[in-house]
C-alpha cells in the first residue's frame, strides 16, 4: 500500500472496481489504458475491447490457449501514430526486471449510480517471454492506419485469472486486408528476475506463488531464426529490385487476424517460412498457405513457396511438388530454388 494511504482493498481475481478507486490506493492515475503505480511497485493495465471495435480494430481480448497456455491480447498505449515500445508500453516490458506487478482490469458496465466505467479485476499477469507483442496494423483516434503494439499477456505463475467467455476477442466485423511490413525483427524477450520457487510472497490483498518460470529458449531461438531468414530473404528479393510487403487478413465473424510471412508483391507469390527444416513445420505451412492463399488479390494466378533455413529430406520436397508448392532454402551462398519459375 502506497505510503500515506490507509483505505484497504481487497484485490482478487473477479473483484468490480474502478480506476478511481485502485488511483486513490496506488497513487497511479485514472486517464490512461496503461497505468503505472511505481510507488506500489505495481503496473494497472485496463483493456476496453469496445473502445478499439469503435475504432474498427478488435485486437483485445482472451484468444485461444497456445501450446504455452492461456493468452490475454492487449493493444498498446498511443492513440494516434505508430506505437513505440517506451514510455507506458516500455513500463510493461520492464516490469519484469524492476520487480513490478502487472494487473489486468476490463471494462465491465457502469459504476453503480455513477456514469464511470466498471472495471473487473481479471488477474495478475506477465508479459509473454518468448515473443511480448505482435504489431498490428489498425485506425487511431484519427481513423488513420498505423502499426499498433498487441502485448501478449500470461496469467502470473500460481495464479488463476477471473476470465468468463465474455472476455475472449471480439470477431471481426467484416473480411478484409490490410497491407503491412513483414515481419523480420523478433522483439526482445522478457526475462523474469530469478527468483526462490519455496518462497510464497504476501501482499495485502492476495497471494501469489513465486515460482522459477522457465523461459522456452528454444522455442525463442526457432522464432528469431525464422525473422533472421525472412530478413535475409527480403534483402535478396530487394537487391534483385523485389518489392515485398505482408497481409493481415480479417474474416468476419471470427477473432484474430491472419499474417502470412511475406509477399513477393513483383513476382506475384506468397511465402511461409519456418525456423526448423522438419516435417511437421513443413505440414505446417502447408496448411497455413492453403488457408492464406484463397484471400489474397489475384489468387487465380498466385504461386505459394515454403522458404526453409536448409534443405528438407527428399520425401518432404515431393510432398511439396505434389501439393504445388515450391521450395526455397537458405544456403552458404544464398538461396536454392530462387527465382521460381
Amino acid at each position: 500500500m502506497v505510503a500515506g494511504m490507509t483505505t484497504t482493498f481487497d484485490l482478487s481475481p473477479g473483484v468490480l472496481t474502478s480506476r478511481e478507486e485502485i488511483a486513490a490506493i496506488y497513487g497511479c492515475g485514472t486517464f490512461q489504458g496503461i497505468e503505472p503505480a511505481d510507488a506500489a511497485g505495481k503496473v494497472f493495465v485496463y483493456s476496453d475491447p469496445s473502445a478499439g471495435a469503435e475504432f474498427g480494430y478488435t485486437f483485445d481480448g482472451r484468444v485461444d490457449d497456445d501450446e504455452f497456455g492461456p493468452l490475454y491480447l492487449y493493444t498498446g498505449a498511443g492513440v494516434n501514430g505508430d506505437q513505440k515500445p517506451s514510455g507506458r508500453n516500455g513500463s510493461l516490458l520492464t516490469a519484469a526486471k524492476k520487480n513490478r506487478e502487472i494487473h489486468l482490469f476490463v471494462a465491465d458496465g457502469t459504476v453503480p449510480g455513477s456514469g464511470a466505467v466498471q472495471q473487473r479485476y481479471i488477474g495478475p499477469m506477465v508479459v509473454d517471454l518468448v515473443k511480448p507483442y505482435d504489431v498490428r496494423r489498425g485506425p487511431g483516434k484519427n481513423r488513420v492506419m498505423r502499426n499498433a503494439l498487441v502485448f501478449r499477456f500470461r496469467p502470473a505463475p500460481g495464479t488463476m485469472p477471473a476470465w468468463t467467455d465474455a472476455d475472449r476477442q471480439p470477431a471481426a466485423t467484416k473480411t478484409g486486408y490490410e497491407i503491412i511490413e513483414p515481419v523480420v525483427e523478433i522483439p526482445e524477450p522478457v526475462t523474469l528476475p530469478a527468483q526462490d520457487a519455496t518462497k510464497v510472497k504476501k501482499t495485502e490483498q492476495h497471494k501469489t506463488a513465486e515460482t522459477v518460470m522457465d523461459v522456452p529458449a528454444g522455442q525463442r531461438k526457432v522464432l528469431r531464426r525464422e525473422g533472421e531468414l525472412v530478413k535475409a530473404f527480403v534483402a535478396h528479393l530487394t537487391a534483385a529490385g523485389h518489392h515485398t510487403h505482408s497481409f493481415q487478413f480479417t474474416v468476419e465473424g471470427e477473432p484474430g487476424t491472419l499474417t502470412p510471412d511475406l509477399y513477393d508483391a513483383t513476382a506475384h507469390v506468397l511465402y511461409e517460412a519456418k525456423g526448423l527444416t522438419t516435417r511437421a513445420n513443413v505440414r505446417m505451412a502447408i496448411g497455413q498457405l492453403a488457408d492464406y492463399r484463397r484471400r489474397v488479390p489475384g489468387h487465380e494466378t498466385l504461386r505459394v513457396a515454403v522458404l526453409l533455413p536448409s534443405a528438407p529430406t527428399p520425401d518432404v520436397q515431393q510432398l511439396l511438388a505434389e501439393q504445388k508448392i515450391e521450395l526455397v532454402y537458405q544456403t552458404e551462398h544464398g538461396f536454392a530454388g530462387w527465382p521460381i519459375a
